[in-house]
């Protein structure tokens, strides 16, 4: 399932410098001004071999525990997977980066008027969140992600999509598949097929709340056919092979007839 994204990028080397893997500057010519303004050329700068890159916070040890404020959660990110199904170790550049993982400290919620609103989730749940929410943070040894609780997608306590709990306003689609044939009877190749946008509601959640803080349940029920937003929503991969999605009520724009 749903890959770090613009978390902050700023780890800091053991000379107190921020250091960066895989990039070279490339050598070229610096100018420099003579004593009466002429441009002279002629000094190289040189390239910094060996530096690391990593785009997560890396939380001092002698902090041990991170408390989240307002509606934030702190979610520990699963391992990325290292190996194919079939057992083949992946390079770091194949590997899916995962957007789940567990919820280890939540914040007291927010307020909405007159009313405090609870975290709708707590710790221990697992939880899969929006690809590129957060602020990811290295801590105690293992990789976490703070993020608005309005990030989670839903709860997941297996590992296969079609089992998700979505939250809020949120929706589990499954998506119809595409065509595989024109009008006139002809094959179309995988690059030719249109994206669908219709699906099946497989669950939806208990609502938004709205502007005294109170759930307005949703308007779609599961097992409606609907149309949706074309490049709305996360998308995913089932344990069979089917495509999920799960996107906003807002997102879905027309029901359609069942037949």
């Amino acid at each position: 399932m749903a890959s770090l994204q613009p978390y902050g990028c700023g780890v800091v080397g053991a000379r107190g410098m921020p250091s960066f893997e895989g990039l070279r500057l490339a050598p070229f010519i610096t100018p420099l001004a003579s004593s009466v303004g002429t441009p002279m050329v002629g000094l190289k700068r040189r390239s910094f071999p060996g530096l690391v890159v990593k785009a997560s916070t890396v939380v001092a040890p002698k902090y041990t525990s991170i408390k989240p404020l307002g509606d934030r959660v702190l979610v520990k990110i699963k391992s990325l997977e290292e190996k194919t199904s079939g057992g083949i170790l992946l390079p770091t550049t194949a590997q899916s980066k995962p957007h789940g993982g567990e919820v280890v400290a939540v914040g007291e919620g927010r307020t909405i008027g007159t009313k405090q609103i609870d975290i709708s989730v707590q710790a221990g749940k697992q939880v899969v969140y929006m690809k590129y929410a957060g602020t990811e943070l290295e801590f105690n040894g293992s990789n976490h992600v703070l993020l608005k609780e309005n990030d989670i997608l839903g709860i997941l306590e297996t590992d296969d999509i079609k089992d998700l709990e979505p939250l809020n306003d949120r929706v589990l689609i499954k998506v119809a598949e595409a065509e595989e044939k024109t009008a006139g009877g002809l094959l179309l190749t995988e690059a030719a097929k249109e994206k669908p946008s219709v699906g099946t509601v497989i669950d939806v959640g208990p609502g938004a709340l709205d502007e005294v803080g109170n759930r307005k349940p949703l308007q779609i029920s599961p097992g409606s056919t609907i149309l949706y937003s074309k490049y709305a929503g996360t998308e995913f991969k089932s344990a069979d092979g089917a495509d999920y999605i799960v996107l906003r009520a807002s997102d879905v724009i027309a029901i359609l007839p069942s037949y």
